[in-house]
């Protein structure tokens, strides 16, 4: 099995998508203009997409509260350094930055909503560029 996609259910889907296109680099395959504003958005390979919207039937979870280690999405960076600086510049926060042993690079922040974003330079590869 393939994954499709992982679902959030966030407080300002449409502000949010935007700004997720706009500073990650993600498109948009989908999109309801009313509520729930279900919105699927892809990474640059198009194989991956989150879903975010904003369903009342159950509660928008505190992700500004949450520890990042309890749920992040992670994207591939060339250089988490630089696209950390442009996405602080954009309204996101920085919360850790780890350099480990095997010369993988992290940065954690938080998005302008609180949920927490990972920039991933890995030391190497986990995936090939078949699978990706």
């Amino acid at each position: 099995m393939k994954l499709e996609h992982f679902a959030l259910n966030v407080a300002k889907p449409l502000a949010m998508a935007s700004w997720y296109v706009e500073h990650l680099g993600l498109r948009v395959v989908r999109q309801m203009k009313e509520a729930p504003y279900t919105t699927f958005l892809a990474d640059s390979s198009g194989r991956i997409m989150i879903e975010i919207y904003l369903n009342p039937a159950n509660e928008v979870p505190a992700y500004r509260e949450m520890n990042p280690l309890l749920v992040h999405l992670a994207f591939v960076s060339e250089n988490p350094a630089e696209d950390s600086r442009r996405l602080q510049e954009a309204g996101a926060i920085q919360v850790t930055e780890q350099q480990l042993e095997d010369g993988s690079h992290l940065v954690m922040l938080r998005d302008p909503w609180g949920l927490a974003l990972q920039l991933c330079k890995r030391g190497s590869p986990m995936l090939s560029e078949k699978e990706l």
